[in-house]
């Protein structure tokens, strides 16, 4: 079992105006002579930490790794204007010339994953690898499982805490019913939504349950970006023009060296998902992880993921 790189700090780090209501923060890390790849982290709305640089061996990569609109350290934070997929597709190409890099890798697992099919389709020709994991395609059957109905025949008692801030007579809609509180002019509707949307996904993203990692994701200022963020873009159905558009473009991408690693008891981006890319793109390598949930941190998940990164370095 491969283990991640000792921790790192940023060797440059910066802001990037990239709209004139959004500036994002970067950092890079690593061996800035190294080959380069860029992170894209989760959410909609994550944010970054620090281990995500651990994933590549710093005397080999120059790591970028940035925070999408709205969350961590980009402002304005939690800013739901123009925040769509196709203005991080567009803000991905503005850091890599800011940065003056010709082509690069690219990282993404669950949203992250998302982004960067989304971004390798719009750009292949600047994408030298994709290493993609926990799988999620922004289909309706995604988010009705994860959101509406599903996964509560899974965790029932953690579901229970999910709908308690929803009425009965709401609950038939559960991401309208969210999204009119998130975006309440009330702080306390919108802190109460907040957590309950973020300690759902906290709670059920390893295999074995995580009571610290489940209270990371209910920490207020993470979660009043993560859930405002995630359920604005469900709600518009992230901003493709169909439902399976990730899938029916994909043959823009099929040359692109591609490993995708899947966590087979992941119920927030569940296998189907990496299955159907699989089936659509079968020239990417796919590794399905027998012992692990949906998060990055999973064992099995993190080994996988870092021999690759080793191997294509």
């Amino acid at each position: 079992m491969k283990e991640m790189y000792p921790e790192i700090e940023p060797y440059n780090t910066g802001f990037l105006k990239v709209s004139d209501l959004h500036t994002l923060y970067f950092e890079e890390a690593g061996n800035p002579n190294g080959k380069p790849v860029v992170f894209l982290h989760g959410g909609p709305g994550g944010g970054l930490i620090a281990n995500y640089r651990r994933y590549f061996d710093p005397k080999k990569w120059r790591i970028v790794l940035f925070d999408q609109r709205g969350c961590g350290k980009s402002t304005p934070f939690a800013e739901l204007k123009d925040n769509t997929t196709w203005d991080l597709v567009s803000d991905i190409e503005k850091l890599r010339t800011h940065l003056n890099i010709s082509k690069w890798a690219v990282f993404g697992g669950s949203w992250g994953s998302t982004l960067a099919l989304s971004y390798s389709i719009t750009h292949p020709e600047k994408c030298s690898e994709l290493f993609l994991r926990g799988i999620f395609l922004l289909r309706k059957k995604e988010i009705d499982w994860f959101y509406q109905e599903g996964c509560s025949k899974i965790f029932p008692d953690l579901w229970e805490e999910y709908v308690k801030p929803i009425p009965e007579n709401e609950r038939h809609d559960f991401v309208t019913a969210y999204y009119k509180r998130l975006t309440s002019p009330d702080a306390a509707v919108r802190k109460s939504a907040a957590h309950a949307w973020s300690v759902w996904e906290g709670s059920t993203s390893k295999l074995m349950y995580d009571a610290e990692a489940a209270s990371r994701f209910g920490e207020d200022e993470f979660a009043d970006a993560f859930a405002r963020i995630e359920c604005h873009y469900f709600t518009n159905k992230g901003f493709f023009t169909e439902d399976n558009f990730l899938l029916n473009n994909v043959d823009k991408i099929r040359k692109i060296k591609t490993v995708i690693v899947q966590g087979r008891y992941d119920v927030v981006c569940p296998a189907d998902s990496a299955w159907a890319l699989h089936r659509a793109f079968p020239e990417a390598e796919l590794h399905i992880i027998g012992d692990a949930g949906h998060s990055l941190s999973e064992k099995g998940i993190t080994s996988k993921l870092i021999e690759y990164t080793d191997m294509w370095a």
